[in-house]
């Protein structure tokens, strides 16, 4: 060891002491929540619903803010900015993934660490109760007589209507005019409203406006029933093919920068775990239709890869994608 070696060697451990110091107090200050969808949408239900029974086990207040824009980039591009020090979370759902052969951007969920991947939900098609399909076979057969006519509400490339519209396309052969919200909350309040004439939403965000009448469900996007939605038909009505693709759909979590200290990491992953664990946690998520899921880390991130992979390829088989999965290394299921 070098005179040299040795200021530069006390730099480091006073830094490595001064990083672990900050890692065990971790949180002595309220964080900030950010949700990449708008208001009223399933990614923001599930976070208002379920960070309230975590903040107790963290200690502090999660402060939420809704920062919708470029299918969720402009959240993720944000909360990226951010120090690299756990006081911010991403609340996102399953449209990172996509964002690289979308070419929306270069960042995903390769460059954060899954705090917990709360759920998965199943997708429902919905029209307004003033149109005249009563199931998706009666859309589709309206879509292949008028191509590309016929309002969808969309969330943008790589939401989930722009994907399972890439799906009906592959499948059913239909097209349709995609008109753009900032979230699933603001698609249906325009479905409802009559500026569009359908959408897909996670059934976390469209549950309670079936039961209330407000929208009529022409499927789910699944090959199972749904409990409280036997009636509903599947999306394998419109054709067996759909069950290559099956089960799929949305799926909410939440994530912190990729650099984060390792114990910071591990406190929000042990608070997240007991408020999911939280009897409240679990019959909100039953009761939006979804499925707990409560995963972390590696097995987040086999989650991940899995969903990324199958949907990508989905997209690119559709000729939706505008970079193939192939450039980025994505294997094909």
């Amino acid at each position: 060891m070098t005179k040299h070696s040795i200021p530069l060697l006390t730099v480091l451990l006073v830094l490595g002491v001064a990083s672990l110091s900050f890692a065990q107090g971790f949180p002595t200050k309220d964080l900030s929540g950010v949700i990449q969808w708008g208001a009223g949408g399933a990614t923001d239900n599930v976070a208002r619903a379920v960070t309230p029974l975590v903040e107790k086990h963290l200690g502090k207040q999660v402060v939420l803010q809704n920062k919708p824009g470029a299918t969720g980039a402009v959240a993720v591009q944000w909360v990226h900015n951010q120090p690299s020090d756990g006081y911010t979370l991403l609340y996102g759902a399953e449209n990172p993934l996509l964002y690289r052969v979308l070419d929306i951007s270069q960042l995903e969920y390769k460059d954060f660490y899954p705090v917990t991947i709360i759920a998965r939900n199943v997708g429902v098609v919905l029209c307004g109760v003033n149109q005249p399909w009563k199931n998706v076979t009666e859309l589709f057969a309206d879509a292949k007589k008028n191509p590309g006519q016929i309002k969808m509400g969309s969330t943008g490339p790589g939401g989930l209507p722009h994907v399972t519209a890439a799906m009906f396309k592959a499948i059913n052969g239909v097209t349709f005019n995609d008109i753009v919200f900032a979230g699933e909350g603001p698609g249906i309040t325009a479905m409802l409203g009559g500026h569009v004439q359908w959408t897909t939403v996670g059934l976390a965000a469209g549950r309670e406006h079936i039961r209330a009448g407000r929208v009529r469900a022409l499927a789910l996007v699944a090959d199972e029933p749904v409990a409280g939605l036997e009636t509903v038909p599947l999306i394998t009505s419109a054709s067996a093919d759909y069950k290559k693709f099956l089960p799929w759909g949305p799926f909410y979590g939440v994530w912190v920068k990729k650099d984060v200290p390792d114990a910071v990491k591990s406190t929000l992953v042990d608070a997240y775990r007991k408020g999911l664990q939280e009897p409240k946690a679990q019959e909100f998520i039953q009761n939006f239709g979804s499925i707990p899921m409560g995963i972390s880390g590696a097995e987040a991130e086999k989650f991940l890869s899995r969903w990324q992979s199958t949907t990508t390829w989905l997209l690119q088989d559709a000729g939706a994608t505008k970079v193939s999965p192939e450039k980025f290394g994505i294997p094909k299921p």
